[in-house]
């Protein structure tokens, strides 16, 4: 169980939230962090109110490692509703457009097939990128739009696509790091010649981490209900999982006491380049990550405390 401090329990740990639809990210990780009572929380990549789906929460010593779970690849299950274009780019904004629909499940699924590998978005004028310090969202609500560059993004997969109703698709995507599914919808809608917007949207997956691990604020307010703070505790994973897929490297103790000082190490268990996890091998115990440099030392990036 974590130790209780003034401002809050010392947690560390990673929570696979189920976030509801009409909650913003900020909002759902405050509710977190007080049912957990956390000194210290949070969160890996903003849904809007409109998605739905896996926001991991970072407790503690787990938010020095939240970046690496924000430039992880991402999965979603989207409804685009076509005919109809919303200034926002999803069900939430106003109609700024509406178009007869006449196309067919294969030309959707042919449309979509154009996107598919690596290529460039322009983002909405409502997402969070900042032009000279103030996000889109703000200026675009003050009526004022400004000039995006394109940004490139990789659509690793689609498929499931399903054409309902003459003019709603359903499909899954994974992409990654960046990628705006609103703006894939609206693309998607101007490749079929009647434009679309996101109906729907549900985060499946992100980085190593599956849907199956995720709980609603529903769920976990049972759960500790019934177990208290212990069985809440019982359902956080490991800081290491944040990194599970990377190159793993084992320290003899001599090394990984230096590694502690901010010292690059030496070992020949380590790849050529690029970045590791780091663990002491006579304890197994999860040290942080760190960066392989031109010499072959592993120099510390992030370490856990203590």
């Amino acid at each position: 169980m974590g130790k209780q401090r003034r401002g809050g329990r010392d947690l560390n740990g990673i929570l696979l939230l189920d976030k509801s639809q009409g909650v913003t990210s900020n909002g759902a990780l405050q509710m977190a962090k007080k049912m957990f009572a956390a000194a210290k929380a949070g969160h890996t990549g903003s849904l809007d109110p409109l998605a739905t789906g896996m926001l991991p929460i970072c407790f503690g010593e787990a938010t020095k490692f939240s970046q690496f779970l924000l430039d992880a690849d991402k999965r979603y299950r989207v409804t685009a509703q076509l005919g109809v274009a919303t200034e926002t780019g999803d069900a939430d904004g106003e109609v700024r457009e509406t178009r007869s629909v006449n196309v067919t499940e294969g030309q959707v699924a042919e449309a979509l097939e154009r996107f598919l590998g690596d290529i460039e978005q322009i983002p909405s004028m409502y997402s969070a990128i900042k032009h000279q310090g103030t996000p889109l969202y703000k200026l675009a609500r003050e009526g004022i739009t400004v000039e995006r560059q394109p940004r490139p993004v990789t659509i690793h997969e689609i498929k499931d696509v399903r054409l309902e109703e003459g003019d709603r698709v359903d499909f899954e995507v994974a992409c990654s790091k960046g990628t705006y599914v609103r703006s894939l919808v609206e693309d998607l809608g101007e490749a079929l010649g009647c434009g679309g917007h996101v109906a729907a949207l549900r985060r499946l997956s992100a980085g190593p981490y599956p849907a199956e691990r995720m709980l609603t604020l529903e769920q976990l307010g049972e759960i500790k209900a019934e177990g208290g703070f212990e069985a809440l505790d019982e359902l956080l994973l490991p800081l290491s999982t944040s990194v599970a897929d990377w190159p793993r490297v084992q320290l003899a103790e001599s090394a990984a006491h230096y590694l502690r000082q901010g010292q690059p190490v030496m070992t020949s268990d380590r790849p050529l380049d690029g970045w590791v996890s780091i663990y002491e091998a006579s304890t197994d115990t999860f040290m942080g990550v760190g960066e392989v440099l031109e010499d072959g030392r592993i120099a510390p990036r992030r370490l856990v405390s203590g």
